[in-house]
């Protein structure tokens, strides 16, 4: 004897609009008892909603999208009541599809016939199965701009979407080729940020959207590696304020950056792997035989490089002219194209801002980039007693494709020995 049975929302304590968020069967399917038919979401859980009844299921009433509450009706599935009413809600689901020999027997005439197994849904209809997830996992993957949707199979209970799922699915997106973006990385989602609160739009100017496209693209194709060291100056310092001592007033001071620029240049005739850009290939290490050296200086349009050419063959004086007028220029927004191309490396300094350390990225071509923050004085033990010092923080980031770990270590430590003693400059 068949009976038709109403599938309802059952007590979801006092929750209301509950969203659908999958459906995991169609009219004409046949399910077993406790079966899930739907997967319901909360704003902080998930839910399995399953079958009270085995049989065939004849009408849907909920679609994915859709909000429902305690005694919405989901479905309708026509059972067998003589088999329903044999199976205790506490037994698993299988005495409910084939009852054990013993309790065959010993049943009326009426239920001696053994029913046929049930069908597993995943094997009648897998293709058109909708994967679910629960609302963290849902959070996870709007947050890396993952349509959900399109993950079709999950590795947890019931088909359930894992985090690893997720995981697995950007992996196949990015080496595939197919992610929107072109870059193999799926795309931030959009957020409507004016919900929260009251708002404002600046737009970027072309400098810092050039900038941030370089930059996104060196962090996405560069394994980059930051060693932090520190140097120390205080011979540096006291060479540099007596020359400044003998300048008149309106000769350009001597600051500490032209040293560290002399110092870099110094290090890169020792490690020519530094004063080197790979190909694009990969196959090839190009080596230069000049030395440029660029400048990160900070401008009321952003952050520009202007390069200082051929460093190695000028002198400090000529050099910390050649800086000003070239900072100058920049923050007045006249540096022209051709003069910030052609750096072998970077300095980027924050001394006059603070700090102690921080991971600059490598200014690509190039492979390397040398940070700098602000020096103080410190304690340092010279065998018999702590004596102050000025000590510099270092900062040196480069291409680990290019420059391994003990390679960078050598090269800071050639440009700390440098700066400790300005003299060697000379040799």
């Amino acid at each position: 004897m068949a009976a038709l049975i109403e599938i309802k929302v059952p007590d979801v304590g006092n929750v209301a609009d509950i969203d659908v968020v999958d459906v995991l069967v169609k009219p004409g399917d046949v399910v077993k008892l406790e079966q899930t038919l739907a997967v319901l979401e909360t704003d902080k859980a998930s839910m399995d909603l399953p079958s009270s009844a085995a049989g065939t299921v004849q009408e849907l009433f909920i679609k994915p999208g859709d909000k429902v509450s305690e005694g919405t009706l989901i479905a309708t599935v026509l059972a067998n009541t003589e088999v329903a009413s044999a199976v205790q809600p506490e037994q698993p689901v299988q005495e409910a599809v084939a009852p054990a020999p013993a309790q065959v027997e010993s049943a009326s005439e009426s239920a001696v016939v053994k029913p046929e197994p049930l069908p597993e849904i995943l094997a009648d209809n897998g293709s058109a199965r909708a994967a679910h997830a629960a609302p963290g996992v849902r959070l996870f993957a709007r947050e890396l701009g993952v349509d959900i949707h399109k993950i079709t199979t999950g590795s947890g209970r019931k088909g359930r979407i894992l985090k690893d799922d997720v995981k697995n699915f950007v992996k196949k997106v990015m080496v595939e080729g197919v992610a929107q973006s072109g870059a193999g990385i799926p795309p931030m989602p959009t957020v409507d940020f004016s919900k929260f609160g009251e708002i404002e739009e600046q737009k970027l100017n072309k400098i810092k959207r050039l900038t941030g496209q370089n930059l996104s693209r060196v962090w996405l194709n560069l394994p980059m590696v930051t060693y932090h060291d520190e140097a120390d100056i205080t011979e540096m310092e006291a060479f540099r304020n007596a020359l400044n001592a003998e300048k008149s007033k309106d000769d350009i001071k001597i600051t500490g950056l032209i040293f560290i620029i002399k110092a870099l240049v110094a290090a890169l005739e020792q490690f020519p792997q530094f004063n080197a850009s790979l190909s694009s290939d990969g196959e090839k290490l190009i080596l230069k035989k000049y030395f440029n050296i660029g400048i990160a200086v900070d401008t009321p349009n952003g952050l520009v490089v202007p390069v200082l050419r051929d460093v190695n063959r000028k002198g400090i004086n000529e050099l910390s002219a050649e800086l000003a007028e070239t900072s100058n220029r920049a923050r007045l927004g006249k540096l022209m194209p051709a003069e910030m191309q052609g750096g072998c490396i970077t300095i980027s300094s924050l001394g006059g801002i603070g700090g102690t350390a921080f991971t600059p990225i490598v200014n690509a071509p190039e492979v390397a980039i040398l940070g700098v923050t602000r020096s103080k004085m410190q304690p340092v033990w010279d065998g018999k007693e702590f004596v102050p010092r000025l000590i510099l923080p270092l900062d040196l980031t480069y291409d680990h494709r290019v420059i391994d770990g003990v390679e960078g270590a050598r090269f800071m430590a050639a440009i700390k020995q440098y700066l400790g003693d300005i003299r060697r400059l000379l040799l």
